[in-house]
Order: C-alpha cells, then sequence, then structure tokens
C-alpha cells in the first residue's frame, strides 16, 4: 500500500460521488467540517470559525476554499482541484455563493457538521436554493470501504488489540487504582502504539460497569470486580493523510468472577460470535443484530441489552452502517462496523464484547483477535 494507491482511491471516490449527485438531483456538494472532506481529498480542516469549503458539481472544476492560512497545510489530494486561499478581510460566504446555483429547485448538500453560521450566511446569499444533509449523497459510499481504508482499519485495530492484549496480561494495573488512572494508561498505550488520537477509554469497575459510556471517574477498583474496558482513537496509516479508527471492548475480572457472572459472560460471548458470524454479504444490517439479541433474550436477558449491537466505523468512530434493528440495509463487500452486545444488571455489574467486522469476500472478517473469554487478571 503506497501514496498512489490512496490518491487513485480519493479520485475513484470522486467519480461515485458525483454518480450519486446526478441521481439525487443534487447541484452542488458542500464539504466542510466533518469526514467526507478528508475521505475525499486528505485534508481535516481545522474546527475553527474560518471557512473551508469544498464545492463539487456533477461536471466541471471542483473548488477548495481555504483560509489562506491554512492552505500550507494541504496535502497532495489525488483529486484535480482548485484552491482559493481566501484572507480575513474577504468574505468566504460571498466567495461561495458566487459558486453556487440560486434559482428555484436549485439543491445544494452542506456538510452534516458544518457550522450553523454557514449554513445560515449561504441560506441568505441564496434565498432560492434548497439545502439538504451531505450525507444523503455520501453515506452510503463512505460505508463502502475501499481495500486501502480497510487495511488502515486494520492496522488501527491491530495496535488496539496490543492494548487490550497487555489489560488481559496484567500489565496494565487495576487493583487499588482509580477508573480515571487506568483510564489514563490505556490512553497513553494507544498512544505509544502508534495512535495520533485517543478518542475514548471507558473504565467502569463494579456496578459502574452497568452504565455502557460510564465516565471514568475516582472509584477505586476492588478485587473480585467486573471492569468493562472500551477504548479506541485514531490512527494514520503509512500511507494516508487522515487517520482510520480503532474500537475495542474486553471485559475482565479481578479475581473469582462467581458462577453468575460466568454464566452471563458466556452468554455474551455466544451472542456474540453468533453476530459476528452472521456479518456476511446480503445479510440486513438488523439481521446481525437480531443474531446476537435473540441470544441473550433466549437466556432472559434481552432487557438486559439497552444499545444497538453495532455502528460502522472509519475516519469518524461512529458512522454508518448501523447494526440495529429497524435498519434493512443489505450488507455489501466493505461494509467495516463493531459488533459490541452488552448484559447490564444496574447497581451489580455489567459486560461487554466488542470487535471491528469487515465484510469480506468470503465472509465476515473480524479485524480485532485477542482473547474473547472472561479472562481473570491478578493485577
Amino acid at each position: 500500500m503506497d501514496g498512489d494507491t490512496v490518491r487513485h482511491a480519493r479520485a475513484a471516490r470522486l467519480e461515485r460521488v458525483r454518480r450519486r449527485m446526478e441521481e439525487l438531483e443534487v447541484d452542488a456538494l458542500l464539504l466542510s467540517h466533518g469526514a467526507e472532506l478528508p475521505w475525499l481529498t486528505g485534508y481535516r480542516a481545522m474546527p475553527l470559525e474560518r471557512l473551508t469549503l469544498l464545492v463539487v458539481r456533477p461536471e466541471g472544476e471542483v473548488v477548495l476554499l481555504v483560509p489562506a492560512l491554512e492552505a500550507p497545510r494541504l496535502p497532495l489530494m489525488g483529486i484535480d482541484v482548485s484552491v482559493r486561499p481566501w484572507s480575513d478581510t474577504e468574505d468566504p460566504i460571498e466567495l461561495a455563493s458566487a459558486l453556487l446555483p440560486d434559482a428555484p429547485g436549485s439543491r445544494l448538500a452542506l456538510s452534516d457538521r458544518a457550522w450553523a453560521a454557514t449554513l445560515i450566511g449561504l441560506q441568505q446569499e441564496l434565498p432560492e436554493a434548497t439545502f439538504l444533509s451531505a450525507s444523503t449523497v455520501t453515506a452510503p459510499l463512505r460505508a463502502v470501504k475501499d481495500h486501502a481504508e480497510v487495511a488502515a482499519l486494520r492496522l488501527a485495530a491491530e495496535a488496539a488489540d496490543r492494548v487490550a492484549g497487555a489489560l488481559q496480561a496484567g500489565e496494565i494495573a487495576l487493583v487499588g487504582r482509580t477508573e480515571r488512572e487506568v483510564s489514563r494508561h490505556i490512553a497513553e498505550r494507544l498512544l505509544a502504539e502508534g495512535h495520533r488520537h485517543v478518542n475514548f477509554a471507558i473504565v467502569g469497575s463494579g456496578p459502574n460497569g452497568a452504565s455502557p459510556h460510564h465516565d471514568a471517574g475516582e472509584r477505586r477498583i476492588g478485587r473480585n470486580e467486573v471492569v468493562v474496558c472500551d477504548f479506541g482513537g485514531e490512527l494514520v496509516a503509512p500511507w494516508e493523510d487522515v487517520g482510520y479508527c480503532s474500537d475495542i471492548t474486553r471485559t475482565v475480572v479481578t479475581g473469582d468472577p462467581g458462577d453468575e457472572v460466568r454464566r452471563c459472560y458466556e452468554v455474551l460471548r455466544l451472542a456474540q460470535a453468533s453476530a459476528v458470524a452472521a456479518a456476511c454479504a446480503g445479510i440486513a444490517a438488523e439481521d446481525v443484530d437480531a443474531a446476537a439479541r435473540d441470544v441473550i433474550a433466549a437466556a432472559g436477558l434481552g432487557e438486559r441489552f439497552i444499545h444497538r449491537t453495532g455502528h460502522g466505523i472509519g475516519i469518524d468512530e461512529h458512522e454508518d452502517p448501523y447494526v440495529v434493528a429497524g435498519n434493512r440495509t443489505a450488507l455489501v463487500e466493505g461494509h467495516a462496523f463493531s459488533v459490541e452486545p452488552g448484559i447490564y444488571l444496574p447497581g451489580r455489574f455489567g459486560m461487554r464484547l466488542e470487535d471491528i467486522v469487515v465484510v469480506g469476500p468470503e465472509g465476515p472478517e473480524p479485524l480485532n483477535r485477542v482473547d474473547h473469554d472472561l479472562v481473570v487478571v491478578d493485577a
């Protein structure tokens, strides 16, 4: 894998975007903050008040409006882009509006995460245009990863696996430390394993494990407790300009788990394995959710599984496709998502088991490989 491969992939993405714009009768795609811009160009806009905006029409020139002081950060994008730096004495909304149609029926798709001020300014300048979410165009395309993206996700998953393996091996001390201290240690390990940023490092011990998105706090971890560790970040592969995300959860016990915890965890392990096995091309996303949920419900614990089974992953830690009841999207080769069922007993303990899975040509490919058993750590 090399930079040329990625740049060629971006050129192919632009062509797919333009075809979809034509299908949806979208006159211009306006990409600002969020994952669409780096997905298409390799450039992530600084999340500041100055406007960065990529203007894509179904045909013709692609224009990138960028603050002049940010222009030196632009990478080799791999698509033919006319860069228009703007100075602090210019109005970028006026510059953008001059590139866009303003007529009844004009349809402009703006990044979902663009600043509200950008949308309001464009609406004032282009009162006859209709605005819609850029994800209407891009989300289904971004959800299907190309070879370069799968390779980047695999590299990030392998780095997260090494941290999870250290946790299971007792190399990350738990007993007597606060959740916050352990969270910080996990984050440091992720950075040491090559991540550029840490997105989250959830540590929920004892009763706190029953809160899926628990904020690691000052509670000290005791012996014979269940500890849920869910962590991930952004890793930039050597051939990429932007980072792709990792996300993994492993549950460990600091001593004797007891019969109830063992029974619950065995149900969880079987549910997660069932969902991973179901993640094949042609299967609806909601059927993967059902594969996990049915196992947990059959054990009488259905009401203790309180969230969807998974979410897509890529440049964003959460993106399409979402593995949830009601999502009839058929999986195709290249879809990448988490499979993370959980069982939560409020006031007592919780547990979750998560891998990133890619739909491959011959079936599901889990990117995370570390031990899926309930590991007892003496640390």
